[in-house]
């Protein structure tokens, strides 16, 4: 197999990858530079497990709300989601939520998945919005539910053991791609400002940072300048949502990691004209869901990564 280029960006290897992972249970770790990735297998110790780690779980696009054959019970399967954080061995410093977390972004909607977050055992739970979270008001009423102590248009950042987090909203200003604007990037290079160059920064988004493909507005038109504000930090994790599926890429500093959803897949990147819901065969939806657990242990050159499907 070669690394020859698809016109968007990926290789055929990744692109293989990419297809290998969808609904696996992937440990990916981040060394020197590489992602070493090995299929998760019952017993097998990591990094995710050990007590003295930073520990958080990402969740992402539950759109509740959601009417379809591909999945008829959105919030069942998300309640399935929040009840296996809840079973992990430990309990996660928090749980980060990347967006679309409702369909349609009704009151009712974002009440519903915010009661339904609220029995998360968790010390936190953060969320950044998709664009299905800010069908008909620009998030108002994704803030009014979600935004409080965040600047602009929901945009944040906080610090945990050592660690820096940037939230980002780059599903505002859809045009054909995500986009964050110039009020958010000088947010972002004044943030990092006066950080040491060895601080690990973890950055989550809805859509991609990275070109995953720009075809189906896979990827964020202004993320470049974004990522510039962060090539002298030796260790970069950007944790997105929105492609519903799994797919690592690293990029000089920068490792990108898309996650699975609690919802419904969506097709690998070219397969058909559009990104609509896929309904799988009987039986199957579990294994195309699931949930991300992370850690981050002092010391080593990243984070650790467990994607883990619907038991």
């Amino acid at each position: 197999m070669t690394d020859d280029h698809d016109p968007e960006g990926m290789t055929r290897r990744q692109l293989m990858r990419h297809t290998a992972w969808f609904g696996a249970a992937v440990v990916l770790t981040v060394a020197g530079g590489e992602v070493i990735s090995e299929i998760a297998r019952p017993g097998q110790a990591s990094a995710v497990q050990d007590a003295r780690a930073l520990r958080f779980v990402q969740i992402s696009d539950s759109h509740l709300g959601f009417k379809g054959t591909a999945n008829t019970a959105v919030e069942d399967s998300f309640a399935h989601a929040i009840q296996q954080v809840n079973a992990l061995p430990y309990r996660p410093e928090f749980v980060m939520h990347t967006g679309d977390l409702t369909h349609l972004s009704t009151a009712a909607q974002f009440d519903q998945v915010k009661q339904m977050m609220s029995g998360l055992r968790t010390g936190q739970v953060f969320t950044v919005p998709g664009e299905h979270d800010s069908v008909d008001d620009h998030g108002q009423k994704y803030r009014q539910a979600f935004g409080a102590g965040t600047k602009g248009d929901g945009w944040y950042s906080f610090d945990v053991a050592g660690v820096h987090f940037i939230n980002l909203v780059n599903t505002l200003s859809l045009e054909k791609l995500g986009h964050l604007g110039t009020d958010q990037l000088e947010f972002v290079r004044k943030d990092v400002a006066g950080l040491p160059s060895d601080t690990p920064i973890v950055v989550f988004s809805h859509i991609p940072l990275f070109a995953m493909y720009e075809a189906w507005g896979w990827g964020t038109d202004d993320a470049v300048q974004a990522l510039s504000y962060l090539k002298r930090f030796a260790s970069v994790t950007c944790l997105n949502g929105h492609v519903h599926q799994l797919f690592t890429k690293t990029e000089g500093n920068v490792t990108f990691h898309s996650a699975t959803t609690t919802a419904y897949p969506l097709p690998q990147p070219g397969q058909g004209p559009a990104p609509t819901p896929v309904t799988l065969p009987a039986g199957k939806l579990r294994d195309a869901l699931g949930i991300r657990e992370v850690s981050y242990r002092k010391g080593d050159p990243g984070l650790a990564v467990k994607d883990v499907k619907l038991a």
